[in-house]
């Protein structure tokens, strides 16, 4: 209750928690895009890329304005990615490996200028290095309002050109056949992807802004196959990401927010990848367990019945020693236990245990079934 009446109440906190809710929700929803067109390392290219356009934004208007800066970030990181797309269409390089070199020599340059600008006389500079990991509490309402707007374009770009990034994502050779500009589509994509990095270089910063725009995507992938409720939870993950790392971030001395926004994502991301119904971890175990199970109790019901016809009666007992003996398996109790339940066994003279007449039935249609299917 204190932290939400501190983000209801305290300017810092919820000047902070909004930007932060902001760059959530514009990384999640278009990080889907290039986690679909598996370029997931885009984002650390481009977030590694934007730093020398940061400090070249710097030393030539000597101002620290952040749009300023987000403008030279921009340039910087659309270059780089238009970069990559000219080295993959025009070499037998690949995407990672183009990606790799660009983000290198880029982030190379870039703390090649921080330190110049650091040796310079002039102090005013002093404070660019907090784009490497993020300063989330120096955020003032005017950074919010640029990330807004910027955030709020890209989303409408998003929305209008829905149905061509949508084929571009699955299939680019049937959207090309089409006749759509695929070219042209993949820089505004991209461009659009910029502008989602770019705006939370100051949350989050260089390094670690590439999760924001993978970790929603691929929790959010693990929930659904429809690209449209993908990208809504996309952004809703981030988006409770960021809201959440402010808030706990504001609840310890020394706990920067970049991080603990990451932090926070990346538990989301092991949540989903556990929990979710369709791709879930334990989910899946659970399923390959039951199977396991119905294979064992299959097997002690196509036991029993191999044994019913070598002694010519259903009515001939058999004890789970010489079941166990046959399946070679641990469970036979246990199966025998589900199978009297379901009325297909049942025991005679103590532990012994034989067929009834639905088990033949069951049995005999199994063995029907897996001599059609062979």
């Amino acid at each position: 209750m204190e932290l939400l009446h501190q983000l209801l109440f305290d300017y810092t906190l919820r000047t902070v928690a909004l930007g932060s809710g902001v760059l959530g929700v514009v990384s999640g929803a278009l990080g889907v895009f290039a986690l679909l067109r598996k370029q997931s390392l885009l984002g650390d290219a481009v977030s590694h890329a934007a730093l020398p356009g940061i400090a070249l934004a710097f030393l030539l208007t000597s101002s620290k304005a952040s749009l300023v800066l987000i403008v030279g970030a921009a340039a910087a990181g659309w270059v780089a990615a238009l970069i990559v797309m000219a080295i993959v269409n025009t070499t037998r390089i690949k995407t990672d490996g183009a990606m790799g070199m660009v983000l290198s020599v880029f982030f190379g340059f870039g703390l090649v200028l921080l330190t110049f600008i650091q040796k310079r006389p002039n102090a005013s500079q002093a404070g660019l290095e907090t784009f490497l990991f993020g300063q989330a509490a120096t955020l003032l309402v005017e950074n919010v309002v640029t990330m807004v707007v910027l955030g709020a374009l890209a989303l409408a770009v998003l929305v209008l050109l829905w149905k061509e990034f949508k084929l571009l994502s699955f299939d680019r050779a049937y959207a090309a056949s089409l006749g759509f500009p695929v070219r042209f589509l993949e820089i505004v994509l991209t461009t659009l992807i910029v502008v989602a990095i770019v705006i939370g270089l100051q949350t989050v910063g260089v390094v670690l802004m590439s999760a924001m725009i993978v970790a929603p995507a691929a929790a959010a992938r693990q929930w659904t196959d429809r690209l449209g409720v993908m990208v809504l939870l996309s952004g809703l993950f981030g988006a409770i990401a960021g809201v959440g790392g402010a808030m706990l971030s504001s609840s310890a001395a020394n706990l920067p927010t970049g991080p603990t926004i990451v932090l926070v994502v990346t538990v989301i991301v092991v949540i989903s990848m556990t929990l979710a119904p369709n791709r879930g971890l334990f989910w899946r175990w659970a399923r390959q367990r039951s199977n396991r199970r119905n294979l064992e109790v299959e097997r002690v019901l196509l036991s029993l019945y191999e044994l019913a016809l070598q002694h010519g009666s259903i009515d001939h007992g058999h004890s789970p020693r010489v079941l166990s003996l046959m399946d070679r398996r641990a469970g036979v109790v246990r199966s025998l236990g589900v199978l009297e339940d379901r009325g297909h066994v049942r025991r005679v003279d103590g532990d012994q245990w034989a067929l009834t007449a639905p088990g033949r039935d069951m049995a005999e249609q199994m063995v029907e079934h897996r001599g059609g299917g062979s």
